[in-house]
């Protein structure tokens, strides 16, 4: 595959990070944006050579912008700025996050707006696709003048000076014996050269974009719980008529409602057996999945969008316009727009626990699901799935915490130079805690659904439901007497990942719109 600086989408990020073979993608940099790189760096030798003062280049940086360096110290810049802002903290960043960092990085360069040799791209790609990958630390970005540390991380190993994976993701080394293992030189900095590498948004969209594809699953399987849940709980399927959505024009309501229909076809043996009940109305939980489900729905795909610009973008300081004779100082590298993407999609999650949490209330209540009390056959001696809904609700109330947006604060850094900053980074680093607690609590759904459903026998739910309990119950068994509930909810998380579930539904009744 080729990157080129302007069409990285999701799906090719993916595709390259996580190949559906053992056989790693090959990324390599398109002739285009190659051109495009050497009329740029042409264009920056030209000024050098004239003598020009040029920020990043032969300057300090930050609040060292006026201190000039000489021709001779233009390397040693580069390198210094490299080590002196390798300053990350904390766990490492996963390896598969770091492989999506590096092709980041080297698509923003690709764009031809810094000034760099193509060789810079040239070798992130080397290290790519020999497996070389850096260890990076998640801690220690505002996510202003891009993500300075982490990326400084990347850049430490790419001169070989930094730390790596080892093949099975298991151990950090230095990268020295990983060079000589897979006999690849370290990149030298020319002019520039360390600064480009570090200018950018690329940690937090890279961490951002991850999420997104982690949520496009969990937004289509909420539809499959929530269309459980009201099976077990006998509800209505009349809020999902098209009409309905009709009047509304929010694209992820329609989706949902269409997506219900689908899920539970025109009729089961459960809803035959209520047809003529006396409920008026369900739940909210249960008659608003169209809103609810739809407005996640709408926010991830608002999100997609803005990280997809964001990942064909130039955000380096300075940029370079060589057809315009100009070299600009500008604030392309701020983080914010990424900042409130990830934000808009930990608070929109958050809801989507909080209504998954609200279904397993109810089918826990007999007052409200006419099953038996915590979905236990004897109760008292048995507990049920009493603790369930509290470990649902524990992980609802912890995102509540985590939603608060990261980008309402900020904090002058660099003497005041850098008085404006993002947090972005830890706006996606939190999304992705709010996306694990979000995945356990559709987890502990399909676990209560699954047997609320059971507790029905012998009347059957739709026939794309049934598949998907059949698929749990492989691995999962209804729950006659109290067990280890945990080992359930790991079960069913792990299908989730392994897209198991997904992959059974949308076998049976075809893609599922998000």
């Amino acid at each position: 595959m080729f990157i080129n600086g302007k069409t990285l989408d999701l799906n090719q990020l993916i595709t390259m990070v996580r190949p559906q073979s053992s056989t790693q993608v090959t990324v390599l940099l398109s002739s285009d944006a190659k051109e495009r790189m050497l009329t740029s760096r042409n264009y920056i030798e030209k000024r050098i050579s004239q003598g020009e003062v040029m920020y990043g280049v032969n300057t300090g940086f930050g609040a060292f912008s006026s201190v000039r360096i000489s021709d001779s110290e233009i390397e040693a810049l580069q390198r210094n700025l490299i080590r002196s802002h390798s300053v990350g903290v904390g766990d490492y960043f996963t390896k598969e996050q770091s492989r999506a960092m590096m092709l980041l990085r080297a698509n923003a360069l690709a764009t031809g707006r810094s000034g760099i040799r193509p060789q810079v791209v040239e070798k992130i790609l080397e290290f790519y696709n020999n497996d070389i990958i850096p260890a990076i630390p998640c801690q220690g970005s505002v996510g202003a003048s891009g993500d300075l540390a982490p990326l400084s991380h990347l850049a430490l190993a790419l001169i070989g000076e930094g730390e790596v994976w080892t093949a099975d993701a298991t151990q950090v080394i230095p990268v020295e014996k990983m060079l000589l293992a897979k006999n690849v030189s370290p990149l030298v900095l020319k002019a520039k050269e360390g600064l480009s590498l570090i200018n950018g948004c690329q940690v937090m969209t890279a961490i951002g974009l991850l999420n997104c594809f982690k949520a496009r699953d969990l937004v289509k399987l909420m539809d499959v719980a929530g269309a459980m849940s009201l099976e077990a709980l006998r509800g209505s399927r009349k809020a999902f008529d098209p009409l309905i959505s009709a009047t509304r024009q929010h694209p992820g309501e329609a989706k949902t409602a269409r997506n219900l229909m689908k899920i539970l076809t025109e009729s089961s043996g459960i809803s035959e057996s209520h047809a003529h009940c006396n409920k008026v109305q369900d739940a909210y939980s249960l008659r608003c999945m169209p809103a609810v489900h739809g407005a996640v729905k709408d926010t991830l795909n608002q999100v997609i969008k803005t990280l997809e610009i964001e990942a064909n973008s130039s955000t380096d300081n300075p940029l370079v316009f060589a057809e315009e004779n100009k070299i600009l100082s500008c604030g392309n590298f701020h983080g914010m727009p990424v900042a409130f993407a990830m934000d808009y999609l930990g608070i929109a999650l958050s809801s989507f626990a909080s209504i998954s949490e609200c279904r397993i209330a109810k089918l826990i209540n007999p007052a409200m699901s006419d099953l038996p009390a915590f979905l236990a056959k004897n109760g008292g001696l048995h507990s049920g799935h009493m603790i369930v809904q509290v470990a649902a609700a524990s992980l609802v109330s912890e995102n509540k915490v985590l939603a608060h947006p990261a980008s309402v604060d900020t904090i002058p850094t660099s003497a005041e130079k850098e008085d404006h900053v993002s947090m972005g980074t830890i706006a996606a680093r939190k999304a992705e805690k709010i996306i694990k607690n979000v995945q356990n609590v559709l987890a502990m759904e399909f676990l209560s659904s699954t047997q609320g459903l059971d507790l029905l026998n012998p009347l059957k739910t739709s026939s794309p439901l049934e598949k998907v309990k059949a698929l749990i119950r492989t691995e999962v068994p209804f729950a006659d007497v109290d067990r280890i509930f945990f080992k359930d909810i790991n079960a069913i998380s792990s299908m989730i990942d392994s897209r198991k579930i997904i992959q059974v539904i949308e076998k049976e009744i075809g893609e599922l719109e998000f």
